[in-house]
């Protein structure tokens, strides 16, 4: 029997043997557009009428020598919530990571297949995309969603990257916003945040913020700026000591890449700040 890829003999089509692309998603629309994010939306339906569950407020913050992103565990539909322990920030490969807010299920896969896209074109060529690669992907892929974000089903994606070409190693850390046409905006100010709860989450952080802070300090910093969102935004989730729900954070620094901060050490820090706001609070009525 022939074996030859793409032969009569073998399972997969020739197409699956092509290095033409080393763009999984490329591959994907020509393939199978229907597995695409965008394409999930039944024809004729309104976001309204499908009443999708929407992450909210994610946060992002550099360092020296690094970045984090951050975001609640919140996602609600209407004026319920949906769900008390979404996980909606994703480590996408070994210096980036990326928060999510708007439409939830959209939202998981298209950052899931962002990552697949990363180890694809890794595979495929030998070398991981540049960091200004990285951003530009995700940027056409948020563009490949606008049909259904047009029809209310957005999705809102939050970079953050180290970028180990940096000249200053102390200032590697990027962060890069979005919006639903997949506009990229490379964000300056050391920091910035999305979702329902950003203004309140950008208010503390322009007081919180230091660029020569360390890991921990800044892991503080994003971990109050929550907890203000929360405490102003009904659809962003504050820490909830009793089901112990905490917020997600991911660090990326030059020596240990992205890493997801260990649910003890997040506990510990959002417990400290709940504890100093209850101080705050006992002293005003004193």
């Amino acid at each position: 029997m022939d074996n030859t890829p793409g032969s009569s003999g073998s399972s997969l089509p020739a197409a699956y043997f092509s290095t033409t692309t080393s763009s999984f998603a490329e591959f994907l629309k020509m393939q199978a557009p229907d597995l695409l994010p965008g394409h999930r939306q039944a024809p004729g339906t309104s976001a309204k009428e499908l009443d999708a569950p929407h992450g909210t407020t994610i946060v992002a913050v550099t360092f020296s020598g690094g970045v984090l992103i951050a975001g609640d565990r919140r996602a609600t539909s209407g004026n319920l919530i949906a769900s008390r322990d979404m996980d909606k920030v994703s480590v996408t490969d070994e210096y980036s990571a990326v928060g999510i807010a708007g439409t939830a299920g959209l939202a998981v896969e298209l950052i899931r297949l962002y990552a697949v896209e990363l180890a694809h074109y890794e595979k495929i060529e030998g070398v991981p995309l540049s960091l200004d690669g990285k951003t530009n992907k995700l940027s056409t892929m948020v563009k490949g969603n606008l049909e259904v974000a047009m029809a209310g089903l957005a999705v809102l994606p939050l970079f953050v990257g180290y970028d180990i070409e940096a000249d200053d190693p102390k200032r590697a850390g990027r962060i890069v916003s979005y919006d639903v046409t997949g506009g990229r905006y490379e964000e300056s100010a050391g920091y910035h945040a999305i979702g329902s709860g950003s203004l309140f989450a950008k208010s503390a952080l322009k007081k919180l913020y230091d660029p020569e802070a360390s890991e921990e300090a800044a892991v503080r910093a994003a971990v109050e700026s929550l907890y203000d969102a929360a405490d102003d935004d009904t659809a962003t989730g504050g820490p909830d000591m009793v089901r112990r729900i905490f917020p997600t954070v991911v660090t990326i620094t030059a020596e240990r890449g992205a890493e997801l901060l260990p649910a003890d050490q997040t506990a510990a820090v959002a417990e400290a700040v709940v504890e100093d706001r209850r101080e705050q609070a006992a002293a005003g009525r004193s």
